[in-house]
């Protein structure tokens, strides 16, 4: 069965935050007999979004409109710290929280899970350099600095940028096998992670 992978964009979203993932999560597809994964990006708005370093994304969708979610990955980057502050989009990722089979997070992404009181009880990782705003938002959390992924069940958090690569291999084993996400790395001649 083919599992919707939303990606969550937003102005100055860390561009490899969501386009590692994406990539992990369209590869996939390639290596399997049926198509795993429909990846696809979503944003509040049906506008361009402008992610780190001026780069345009249109996403495919918006919040109202998407279709059902079964993975929804919160990147991480720079405006991260501006959507801390708009209830709109937290509520809608808490929301989704309860509806979807996994929740995943790059770098900064984490702290618009902890803002929404998603991580309370967990343990998390984010930027090496976010450790304390995570713990501000999550006071509730334990965090876990130098870890590349956290895996709480639905909840899995990765550290920053390149760790979101990591950790979508890592979904990839754990949904469709080892093999899979060793073919998958293979395919992106990505060989950092290991299983």
């Amino acid at each position: 069965m083919t599992q919707n992978v939303a990606i969550l964009i937003f102005d100055e979203v860390e561009v490899l935050d969501f386009a590692g993932p994406f990539e992990v999560f369209g590869v996939a597809g390639s290596t399997l007999p049926d198509k795993p994964f429909n990846v696809f990006t979503i944003a509040e708005k049906a506008e361009p979004v402008i992610a780190r370093n001026g780069l345009s994304i249109n996403p495919t969708y918006t919040l109202t409109n998407a279709p059902k979610i079964d993975i929804l990955l919160v990147p991480g980057g720079r405006g991260t710290r501006r959507e801390l502050h708009n209830p709109t989009l937290l509520d809608w990722i808490k929301t989704q929280a309860g509806q979807t089979d996994l929740l995943l997070s790059v770098c900064t992404g984490a702290l618009l899970l902890g803002k929404a009181g998603l991580l309370d009880g967990l343990a998390a990782t984010t930027y090496w350099n976010a450790m304390d705003e995570l713990r501000a938002v999550a006071p509730h959390t334990t965090i876990r600095p130098g870890e590349r992924y956290v895996d709480n069940g639905q909840v899995v958090l990765s550290a920053g940028v390149s760790a979101g690569i990591d950790m979508s291999l890592h979904i990839v084993a754990r949904l469709h096998g080892t093999e899979a996400a060793l073919a998958t790395a293979r395919g992106m001649e990505y060989d950092y992670w290991k299983p």
